[in-house]
């Protein structure tokens, strides 16, 4: 079976917070504060979409950056509920429930962004231990230091 992002469990906390998050904005007081609707939503969705990006994504690299930035929009999600909480105060237990939800997601996240980071480093590692042994048989096959029989295998010009 392929494994796509809607199996990832990062991405279902995600798409809880985002649920949770629409549906806090939507309530009576709040809904009429359209600009920290609108940038709570925006940062929610963010962290959902960028788990789904980074797990469609083929390069290590890549994958890191979407999932570093899914995780800082769970910080800037958890920030807004502060504000809501200290501003809000009808809303302030739903907004430190809902910072349960992004911190679970946050935590999930930073384990894709682990296990990205180990594989990255298992790349690197392998091609630095290819790296070395092509040294060392350069050096006893050939009695000489593969850096000087590259230009052996360089097309002539």
């Amino acid at each position: 079976m392929i494994m796509t992002f809607e199996d990832l469990d990062a991405w279902k906390k995600a798409r809880e917070l985002v649920n949770v998050i629409y549906e806090v904005t939507r309530r009576s007081s709040l809904s009429k504060d359209f600009g920290l609707c609108g940038q709570i939503q925006r940062a929610a969705v963010s962290t959902m979409s960028n788990v789904a990006e980074g797990f469609e994504r083929q390069h290590s690299p890549e994958k890191l950056q979407a999932y570093n930035i899914a995780r800082a929009s769970c910080g800037e999600v958890r920030s807004l509920l502060y504000v809501i909480e200290d501003n809000y105060p009808q809303n302030a237990s739903i907004a430190r429930e809902t910072r349960k939800i992004v911190g679970d997601a946050g935590s999930l996240i930073s384990g894709l962004i682990a296990s990205t980071r180990k594989r990255l480093i298992v790349k690197a590692g392998a091609t630095v231990g290819l790296m070395g042994i092509l040294g060392w048989v350069g050096l006893r096959l050939l009695g000489q230091p593969l850096s000087s029989i590259f230009h052996l295998l360089s097309p002539i010009s």
